[in-house]
C-alpha cells in the first residue's frame, strides 16, 4: 500500500484518484495516518462484509438470549425508556 503526505494528496488530487483505483493509499499529515483512500468496488466490498458480518453477529446473540429465555416481552421492558 502506497502512503502520501495530504500536502502531496492536495497537490497531486488526480493522481491520487487514479492510483486509488488499483490499490488502497494510505494519506498521513504530521506522519499519522489520517485516511485511507481506496476505490468504489473496495469500499462497497468492505460495506457489505462488515453488514453481513454485524447480521450474523446480531443473530448469534439473538440466538444466545433465547437460549438463557429473554422473551420479546421482557426485551420491551429491558429496553423500555423509564426516565
Amino acid at each position: 500500500m502506497q502512503t502520501i503526505t495530504a500536502q502531496e494528496a492536495r497537490s497531486n488530487f488526480s493522481e491520487l484518484l487514479d492510483h486509488a483505483r488499483r490499490e488502497p493509499v494510505r494519506v498521513t499529515r504530521r506522519g499519522h495516518v489520517v485516511g485511507v483512500m481506496v476505490s468504489p468496488e473496495d469500499y462497497e466490498a468492505m460495506r457489505v462484509f462488515y453488514a453481513e458480518r454485524l447480521l450474523d453477529r446480531m443473530s448469534q446473540m439473538g440466538k444466545m438470549a433465547e437460549q438463557h429465555g429473554l422473551t420479546e416481552e421482557e426485551l420491551t421492558r429491558l429496553l423500555a425508556d423509564d426516565s
